[in-house]
């Protein structure tokens, strides 16, 4: 199974809303990295990850949450492999221990009315939600001309406008 991409994020989880959705309606999945210490855990997880347990879960209200020891800082790798397989795009937001890893991730920034601000070596790019998520199917997401991110005046939903032009409407 293919690496997700990855994208550094600033904003709140529900600053993504409208990708998550355009994502999901393409059959793509989502994964959110939060590099950073994790919150204050229920302290039977954390005992029962101190005691060497593969892994200590918590269920209810239409969540999981896990906890696994980890013997070192972490490495962004193995953090993918094991947990955001099947996800098209990982938004990872904090620097955590590791900040060099993250810092060097294109950014994605809300750009208003369900459209984001993708910057990154390739260059800078305001996409609608479904033009960003068309373009997560292609290996290179910020390549000139990758995906089906549409030409800006298309009229198709998920039309590319150039860095600095307001949206069309």
């Amino acid at each position: 199974m293919k690496a997700p991409h990855l994208v550094r994020v600033e904003d709140e989880p529900e600053a993504f809303a409208a990708l998550a959705a355009a994502l999901a309606a393409a059959g793509l999945r989502l994964g959110w990295l939060e590099w950073a210490a994790p919150a204050p855990l229920p302290p039977s997880l954390t005992a029962a990850a101190g005691l060497g347990a593969l892994r200590a879960v918590a269920v209810g209200g239409g969540l999981a949450a896990a906890v696994k020891p980890i013997g070192g800082p972490p490495v962004l790798k193995d953090l993918l492999r094991q947990h955001f397989l099947g996800c098209a795009v990982v938004l990872v937001r904090g620097g955590g221990e590791s900040p060099g890893e993250a810092a060097g991730l294109p950014l994605l920034a809300p750009a208003g009315e369900g459209r984001y601000r993708l910057a990154g070596p390739g260059g800078e790019r305001v996409l609608a939600a479904a033009g960003l998520a068309a373009r997560l199917r292609s290996p290179r997401p910020l390549a000139a001309g990758s995906g089906s991110g549409g030409a800006a005046g298309d009229g198709d939903a998920s039309a590319e406008v150039p860095a600095g032009d307001p949206p069309a409407r």
